[in-house]
């Protein structure tokens, strides 16, 4: 939505899924003091914070309607109100929208705003599921495995090749992440028969 380079390695992200509504919309665009019960100070939004640098907003396909007409607005005017507030914010950010479902079929099903959409619609990057570029299952395996050896300090497992077939064969319901999590367990657990299990 940046009609300038964004100048700051800024990132910001929130996940439209793991908030209800109301708590959303505060986590967007702030809140003053006193604008609901338990909103003890004033706190600037994600939308606030970002000016200057990168938004991300994933599972924007999980926002509510009601939310999605005051996103259009920002998007429109780059201005907003904190919840309870009066004073006009103005921010400038690239922005990002990422989601796991087809919006097109959710606009169609009056779930997602058409003009929305085709406002956010400017540059899309499809990325098909795991099952369907399973020759990059390796490479994943190897960088999750490098990652969470470091994180929890522990030795590197040896993935055999009928484990790694094992891997390439699975259908991989969750994705990159059920990929990610399953070898986050195998290094803190320290054995590969749990991802033989698994599968």
């Amino acid at each position: 939505w940046s009609s300038d380079v964004c100048s700051s390695d800024l990132f910001l992200k929130v996940n439209c899924a793991s908030l209800p509504g109301d708590l959303l919309e505060s986590e967007l665009f702030g809140h003053e003091k006193g604008a609901f019960t338990g909103a003890h100070r004033r706190k600037p939004g994600k939308f606030e914070l970002a000016h200057r640098g990168t938004f991300l907003l994933d599972e924007i396909g999980e926002m509510p309607l009601g939310l999605q007409a005051k996103l259009l607005h920002v998007l429109q005017d780059g201005q907003f109100f904190r919840v309870g507030g009066s004073e006009v914010i103005t921010s400038d950010a690239r922005l990002i929208a990422a989601t796991n479902k087809n919006l097109a079929s959710v606009m169609a099903s009056g779930f997602f705003r058409e003009d929305l959409y085709y406002r956010l619609n400017v540059v899309a990057i499809s990325i098909p599921p795991l099952r369907e570029r399973r020759e990059e299952i390796p490479v994943l395996v190897d960088y999750f495995m490098n990652r969470f050896c470091r994180q929890y300090n522990r030795d590197a497992l040896k993935i055999s090749p009928a484990t790694m077939r094992l891997l390439q064969d699975y259908s991989w319901p969750g994705n990159v992440r059920e990929l990610e999590n399953m070898i986050k367990r195998a290094v803190v657990l320290q054995t590969e028969a749990l991802v033989q299990q698994d599968e």
